[in-house]
């Protein structure tokens, strides 16, 4: 399954490569929001929320009747969480808050579970040259996705799994890397990070995977099924 993704900065509607260098920015998110309506499931980060630099909540809250929409970007506590979920979330994304002193924190991701409920929680597992990364895909650890999702597995429904060397460069994806993660886990996986033609989408469709879509989308090199 293809999910589109709308990443939000400033109240706009931005794709950055390699999470830094801005390529696409359109004031209009509700354009994007009409053309990804009729999709069962859209991702939303708000990457303001994930600088600690203000939020996106309003529009959000704005987006949330007319999309289906999984929602991240700066959630590191169990009150932001339920105020993601309030504003219309039907999931929520959490991931550097998922990892403390270079380990996954059980104990956090136990108390979001018990709080919103493991169904409503999707565990963001960002991998870049074999090792998970956080804070922006600054912050290298000394573990690898297979061993996160291994941790986190019981306080989630649902793994995205972003191959942060692939990201934002629209050459394709690391499709073993993708597969060690499915088969590290009996939770879903979703995949994201270099994914570019349709081929690949379907390809990880056959194994099970969903695909966040992106730069293929916004540069047009991925047309939309009709």
């Amino acid at each position: 399954m293809l999910i589109p993704s709308i990443d939000l900065q400033g109240g706009a509607v931005v794709q950055l490569v390699q999470g830094e260098r801005l390529a696409i920015k359109d004031e209009d998110v509700f354009r994007w929001v009409r053309r990804f309506q009729r999709f069962p499931k859209v991702q939303v980060i708000d990457l303001d929320a994930a600088k600690g630099d203000g939020d996106n909540l309003d529009i959000v809250r704005q987006i949330a009747p007319a999309l289906a929409c999984r929602v991240g970007g700066g959630i590191r506590t169990v009150e932001r969480a339920q105020e993601v979920l309030g504003a219309g979330a039907r999931q929520i994304i959490v991931g550097s808050s998922l990892f403390r002193n270079g380990r996954p924190d059980v104990e956090f991701a136990r108390q979001l579970a018990e709080a919103v409920g493991p169904a409503q929680v999707i565990a963001a597992v960002d991998s870049k040259g074999g090792q998970v990364v956080i804070h922006g895909w600054k912050t290298p650890l000394p573990i690898t996705a297979v061993e996160a999702v291994r941790a986190l597995e019981p306080y989630c429904d649902e793994f995205l799994y972003t191959h942060v060397d692939t990201e934002g460069l629209m050459g394709g994806t690391d499709r073993e890397a993708i597969l060690a993660v499915r088969d590290a886990t009996i939770r879903r996986v979703t995949a994201a990070g270099g994914i570019t033609t349709q081929a690949e989408i379907d390809d990880l469709d056959k194994q099970g995977v969903d695909s966040v879509v992106g730069m293929a989308i916004y540069t047009g090199t991925l047309s939309l099924p009709s």
